[in-house]
């Protein structure tokens, strides 16, 4: 059988028969870029430090580092489309990028400006950059603290755990307290968009002493949406039942092309909205195997322990203003009434619908900043 070197450990070629011993045989021998992946995915999600393996035995305790379904995600798909990019672009001239580490895992942010202290949480499938169009009118004003969630972006990410708690909105939010209380803001506001405003959602209900203003941008409470589901729903939002679905299945689709996916999503607005640029970060981070499926665990997450979690406060609302936009052209202004929903969820609520679909933020800044900073200011 014709020799296949696919990456050199202290020179020594792991060929394929020795990586059969491993039981990864066939993901390696169609992925020669893979051990970058794997060395990435490890660090990205907080994984132990570790140096250059010598050996086949010390690659394979390597492996046990990696999330649930990683290998299994990887086996057998085709080599990515385009390869991953080495780092992050600089959305972001003037501000600052750290790694903080929380009680559960390690998160990205970059901060800026000057004022009270802002937290600014984006949605699926993107990363801190969604804010790259408001950031510097809103830093003029505000403090801002612009992390990658959990699972997303260079942002760590853990094992699922049990019933997926680690990716549950109680876990991620409490991410966001712990990074905002080491950067040393006991109370903040929050402005948030899709995933990010179901995060500040349940922090809004764990830690009400911590917020002082809640914006959320396209989103019904998760319960409700889940409650009155329907063919207009499901059709929608397909994703949500696909991506809950029992690891390694939509892992392997979505590794098998990632830009097919993500354009599923982004493809109406780019590049008029979604530049060039902006879509290569999203696709660097949205490629690495380990993102892909602690993704999904996002979305199981909300499927099973965050409606436990719902459940157990249907009688508590949120106490701190609440100013909520959405798109009037998306699936949430056209589904619902909007304000109505969150109502019942929250004491004091205001908002509009904007001349967008979900993309707020990408779609029309200028209109978002105007609802925001007058929201923030009164």
């Amino acid at each position: 059988m014709a020799k296949c070197p696919l990456l050199t450990l202290s020179g020594h070629s792991v060929r394929a028969a020795e990586c059969q011993l491993l039981g990864v045989k066939r993901t390696l021998c169609r992925h020669a870029d893979l051990w970058p992946l794997l060395t990435q995915s490890i660090l990205a999600r907080g994984g132990r430090s570790f140096q250059k393996p010598t050996s086949l035995s010390s690659l394979s305790s390597l492996l046990v580092e990696l999330p649930d379904g990683f290998m299994e995600g990887m086996h057998n798909a085709p080599a990515l489309a385009q390869p991953v990019t080495a780092g992050p672009a600089n959305f972001f001239p003037g501000f600052r990028r750290q790694t903080i580490q929380t009680s559960g895992t390690t998160i990205n942010v970059v901060t800026g400006g000057h004022g009270p202290p802002v937290l600014l949480l984006h949605g699926y499938p993107q990363t801190h950059i969604e804010w790259r169009k408001v950031a510097p009118d809103l830093a003029k004003s505000y403090t801002l603290v612009i992390p990658d969630l959990r699972g997303y972006g260079d942002s760590g990410k853990p094992p699922a755990g049990e019933n997926h708690i680690n990716y549950s909105k109680r876990s991620m939010a409490l991410d966001q307290v712990e990074v905002m209380e080491k950067l040393g803001y006991r109370q903040f506001a929050v402005v948030s968009h899709d995933r990010g405003s179901r995060v500040a959602h349940r922090l809004a209900l764990d830690h009400p002493n911590r917020l002082t203003k809640l914006v959320l941008m396209d989103i019904c409470p998760t319960h409700y949406m889940y409650k009155t589901a329907d063919r207009q729903f499901a059709s929608g939002y397909f994703h949500w039942f696909f991506l809950i679905q029992s690891p390694p299945f939509p892992e392997t689709l979505i590794g098998n092309n990632v830009d097919a996916f993500l354009k599923q999503f982004m493809g109406p607005v780019m590049p008029k909205f979604i530049e060039p640029e902006a879509y290569v970060e999203y696709r660097r981070c949205f490629s690495d195997p380990a993102a892909i499926h602690c993704s999904c665990e996002d979305y199981r997450a909300a499927a099973s322990i965050d409606l436990v979690h719902d459940e157990a406060d249907m009688d508590r609302n949120v106490e701190c203003p609440v100013l909520v936009l959405w798109g009037a052209n998306g699936l949430v202004g056209k589904k619902y009434d909007v304000l109505a929903v969150w109502r019942d969820r929250a004491r004091q609520v205001t908002g509009k619908a904007l001349p967008s679909g979900h993309w707020l933020a990408e779609e029309v800044p200028v209109e978002t900043l105007v609802e925001v900073k007058q929201f923030l200011a009164t």
